[in-house]
């Protein structure tokens, strides 16, 4: 079997900005609610069998904690936060297995789904279905595990996306904790970028063995005097850095692969679909579960 693990909070908010508003009776929007659900049940109809979704119930997490600058709710329109919780209701009716995320991020669920995934012998594959440079750090070389852009139609593995960031996979914390990731907050080390922190990082593997002193490096590295003294300065917040960026693999309670599987709607899904005008939503669901996988 294939499992198929979804960023939520990446659909919901991929669909706020692709479709039309619509408010309901309640004068509650929910027209990117309606377009992630529906591409949910579109997977299935392609052919989709255990399908995970991941969320964030709110944009903090314990990160936020460690360091006060990452991201936050600040400037998300108001219209699509409020539509989180019903997303996940929504979803959930739909006959979706849904983890949301309040310590945790959504992000890590998805990491740690992956690395359960990946163990069991059942399962074929497992395809992320995000865009973010984050989860790169899932992939494995032997295309057990692969990133899916569902917009694009492309997929990324790990040998495409060592090409791309021009490091391993799994290197993807420490590349980002040199150069920084804006959409998280993340500033990165001083003068380190995309091009000196590759070329250290397939050097030396770790941000952890990158010497901290020029004359101990052995690559040839424009400023690499400057880069040094900048990182020996700066290590300790290059180290929190890496923590941020490093996907948990631990969180709790996720099931096992064979538990995520859609078996369709559940009971009261056909209110759920009429409080958000989405009656087509329920004859879709109905006809799909009703279709032999």
């Amino acid at each position: 079997m294939k499992v198929h693990l979804i960023d939520g909070t990446y659909e919901l908010f991929r669909h706020f900005f692709a479709v039309p508003s619509h408010i309901n009776s309640d004068g509650q929007e929910i027209a990117a609610t309606r377009g992630a659900v529906g591409s949910l049940l579109l997977l299935v109809e392609e052919g989709a069998t255990h399908i995970a979704i991941a969320t964030d119930e709110v944009i903090t997490s314990f990160r936020n904690e460690l360091y006060a600058p990452y991201k936050t709710g600040e400037g998300v329109d108001p219209a699509l936060l409020s539509q989180f919780l019903l997303f996940q209701e929504v979803a959930a009716a739909a006959g979706f297995v849904v983890w949301p995320m309040v310590e945790f991020e959504a992000d890590d669920a998805i990491a740690t789904a992956a690395a359960i995934a990946k163990a069991d012998p059942q399962v074929e594959q497992v395809i992320i279905c995000s865009p973010d440079k984050d989860l790169t750090q899932c992939l494995t070389p032997d295309r057990k595990v692969v990133q899916y852009d569902r917009r694009k139609q492309q997929i990324l593995d790990y040998e495409a996306a060592q090409k791309k960031f021009n490091v391993p996979p799994e290197a993807i914390p420490d590349y980002l904790a040199l150069v920084g990731d804006s959409a998280d907050g993340i500033e990165g080390v001083p003068h380190w970028g995309a091009k000196s922190a590759a070329t250290a990082l397939s050097r030396y593997g770790r941000l952890e063995d990158i010497p901290d002193e020029p004359g101990k490096w052995d690559i040839a590295l424009r400023g690499a005097p400057k880069l040094a003294a900048v990182l020996a300065d700066r290590k300790a917040d290059a180290q929190l850095f890496k923590q941020l960026t490093t996907l948990r693999t631990d969180v709790p309670n996720l099931g096992h692969p064979q538990s995520w599987q859609w078996q369709g709607p559940r009971a009261g899904f056909q209110q759920v679909c009429h409080s958000i005008d989405a009656p087509r939503l329920y004859e879709k669901a109905t006809r799909l579960a009703g279709s032999p996988n």
